[in-house]
């Protein structure tokens, strides 16, 4: 069935998903952007997991006729969508069934089709959820006295970017919590010595650090004059809060990254591969003693 779009350039989009459908917006997203002039008006059908609830999916799609796409593991949950889409003559794509095919035959295996591996892939966004959850509360040093059930504590000087490598971090599923170092303010050095969460020290070029926040200040309002009179673009002052900054890593033997050069992703990637080493020696270490 063809639907022409040459008097009407919107068509309605069903995305059903019997998990949180990430994946499944991002891959319409992706193909859309193939088509210009065309809008889809996207119905969002997700954790549709049993009949009855596949019965509102239907309805929805009577009322608002478009192609479905969907990511669903249940086999007789799949036959049910498809064929009933068949019935009102409606496109009904499986999105992921081409990829797992080819990938079954390369590797020899089949696919295995269980509830049981969705189950998991929700318990992981979950767990993404409360690491972001956490990561909120624990950002700028809020929350300390429960700090100890971070994953990962990143510490600098303001505008390091640890509040959004923080989030970066808890999308991945890690609590991570953050601690500022602020001229003036003493945190209690008992924060730095927590035993479990892995510390790293982020830094960065002080000119760069003078740019960061003066455009930050000029977004906030700031003027000229008090620009120049804020002791918190000073480059000596700067310089000075970078140097503290690296001494304390430096006594607690902190891993240290310089943010200057880098995103927020690579900054990300680099903690990542240090906090798996990190777990690793951890690991090690505990069945030794055992």
């Amino acid at each position: 069935m063809c639907f022409n779009l040459n008097m009407s350039q919107s068509f309605f989009l069903h995305l059903v998903s019997d998990s949180t459908g990430e994946t499944l917006h991002s891959v319409a997203r992706a193909c859309m952007a193939q088509f210009e002039g065309v809008t889809p008006i996207e119905k969002f059908w997700n954790l549709i997991r049993t009949e009855k609830q596949l019965d509102k999916v239907i309805q929805g799609v009577k009322d608002y006729p478009g192609p479905v796409l969907f990511t669903i593991i249940n086999r007789d949950l799949r036959k049910s969508l498809r064929r009933r889409c068949k019935e009102l003559e409606i496109p009904c794509i499986p999105i992921l069934d081409p990829v797992m095919r080819e990938l079954s035959s390369y590797l020899g295996k089949p696919i295995a089709g269980m509830p049981g591996l969705q189950h998991i892939m929700d318990q992981a966004y979950f767990d993404r959820i409360e690491a972001v959850d956490f990561s909120i509360h624990h950002d700028d040093g809020q929350s300390l006295e429960t700090i100890e059930d971070a994953e990962i504590i990143l510490v600098g000087v303001s505008r390091t970017s640890k509040t959004p490598t923080s989030l970066y971090l808890a999308n991945r599923g890690i609590p991570t919590a953050n601690i500022p170092l602020v001229p003036g303010v003493e945190t209690p050095s008992q924060f730095f010595e927590i035993e479990g969460p892995f510390y790293v020290g982020l830094t960065e070029a002080a000119d760069r650090l003078v740019e960061i926040r003066k455009n930050r200040l000029k977004t906030d309002g700031e003027n000229d004059l008090r620009l120049s009179q804020n002791e918190y673009l000073s480059r000596d002052a700067i310089d000075e809060e970078v140097r503290k900054a690296r001494k304390l890593f430096s006594k607690y033997r902190w891993p240290v990254i310089d943010v200057t050069k880098r995103s927020v992703e690579e900054t990300a990637a680099e903690i990542l591969t240090l906090y798996t080493r990190f777990k690793n020696k951890q690991r090690r270490a505990n069945n030794l003693e055992s």
